[in-house]
């Protein structure tokens, strides 16, 4: 349901109620648009967006009335596990949809004042900033420095100790109430499904609308800021907790690691010890050989690679392109698509249903070494072939008849679907079944 625009008009307008904390109706309405612009699932009261909109002014004004008098509390977060790739599972804490909208206020106020004292390396959900710039920069300070530490950090989002989080968020937030609502959703319980309310201690929900935000702030005093004044000589990436650094040595890199550990503990904090790794950047004037010479980094594995120049002549070249973990994600996505159950569809209604997943995967991923995206592309070239195989009678149980069906296709209108655009070296699944 949209707002009408009587409910715009007057939720654009600035506040006049008198109360404690000056909050505007204006900023609780521009928080509610971007909350359902990212859309996000029901809290633990189960309200979807669509149900919160059932009432949209009566809810609005609730949640600044409550604000603005410093009356509001946030209810339980809603816990779900998700299974992570390496077996084991990331807690996610959904809040409610008003709970969603308050903190946005807060992080509208809050962000302005810490992202300009923020280090430029730091990437994550940043105005401005994107995995993709923090990939680029990785792969070529790859190319002047000859070790990285891949650093994980163990249960960050679930282990942020809260007095020194609070400590750095007093120190720049400019309204006692957004210190005060911070605290509260700090202190909020979780609530698993059916289950009781769970107190914590510390940690800020990862699913939170302003747990980025914090989660920045946090490690620009525990991380960023005692990087860039210990070790200049070593420039990092970060994500919010993925994060690597650059070394020039072996000796560099193991010195570094251990000062990384120790400065994570004076913070509260732990790297995971398997998972944390140095690695040798190794290429073709890189040639000792070393345990670990490849990295995973937002979704790309860093590794030596075959490439050209611009010459045409071969060299190894250390590299991102996609990784494994990610191209098995998007195998299994196009599997659940079941393309072969849609025999009702034309080819046109499929590209306009899946293009704009597929854009999303090209425009990230093929960024970087962009032929490791063939071969799962070619699977879903081998999963149209067989839609038209149960589509047309005359490609009945004649699946290479299928197949070079959709290579004329892609042939003659390569616009049709995102991935025939990637040029002639990915081609069709013409003779590939």
């Amino acid at each position: 349901m949209e707002p009408n625009s009587r409910v715009n008009q007057q939720w654009e307008e600035p506040m006049s109620e008198a109360k404690p904390f000056c909050i505007s109706k204006w900023e609780v309405w521009e928080a509610y648009k971007r909350v359902k612009a990212n859309q996000g699932a029901a809290g633990v009261d189960e309200q979807s967006i669509a149900d919160f909109e059932r009432d949209l002014k009566g809810n609005l004004y609730k949640i600044w009335n409550r604000m603005s008098s410093g009356s509001y509390f946030p209810p339980p977060v809603r816990t779900v596990k998700i299974p992570k790739a390496n077996g084991g599972e990331r807690k996610l804490g959904i809040p409610t949809v008003a709970d969603r909208i308050a903190q946005q206020v807060v992080k509208s106020r809050l962000e302005p004042a810490v992202d300009p004292l923020f280090h430029p390396d730091s990437y994550g959900y940043r105005p401005g900033k994107s995995a993709m710039d923090a990939v680029g920069r990785a792969r070529q300070r790859c190319w002047r420095y000859d070790w990285i530490i891949d650093l994980d950090i163990k249960g960050f989002f679930d282990n942020i100790p809260r007095d020194r989080l609070l400590r750095a968020v007093k120190k720049h937030a400019r309204e006692p109430w957004m210190v005060l609502y911070i605290e509260r959703w700090l202190k909020a319980p979780e609530q698993e499904e059916n289950g009781p309310l769970v107190p914590r201690e510390k940690g800020t929900p990862q699913g939170g609308v302003i747990s980025p935000l914090l989660a920045n702030l946090f490690l620009h005093y525990a991380f960023d800021r005692w990087m860039a004044k210990r070790y200049p000589q070593c420039p990092f990436e970060r994500f919010a907790d993925d994060a690597i650094v650059h070394c020039r040595t072996e000796a560099e890199a193991q010195e570094v690691r251990a000062a990384i550990a120790a400065r994570l503990r004076e913070c509260g904090l732990e790297l995971h010890p398997e998972k944390t790794k140095i690695v040798y950047c190794k290429d073709e004037d890189r040639r000792r050989t070393y345990p670990n010479e490849k990295f995973d980094f937002l979704g790309f594995t860093f590794r030596p690679r075959r490439s050209k120049n611009r010459w045409g002549k071969f060299f190894i070249n250390f590299s991102p392109a996609v990784a494994d973990k990610a191209v098995k994600a998007i195998r299994v996505e196009i599997r659940g698509w079941n393309l072969h159950l849609r025999s009702d569809k034309s080819i046109e209604d499929l590209s306009r249903m899946f293009n704009p997943i597929i854009r999303g995967w090209l425009q990230y991923y093929g960024r970087f070494y962009r032929s490791a995206l063939y071969p799962p592309m070619r699977q879903l070239d081998r999963s149209l072939a067989r839609w038209a195989e149960r589509k047309y009678k005359k490609l009945r149980r004649h699946l290479r008849r299928a197949t070079h069906w959709v290579a004329r296709i892609s042939r003659r209108d390569p616009k049709l679907w995102a991935h025939w655009q990637m040029g002639a070296r990915h081609g069709s699944v013409a003779g590939a079944v």
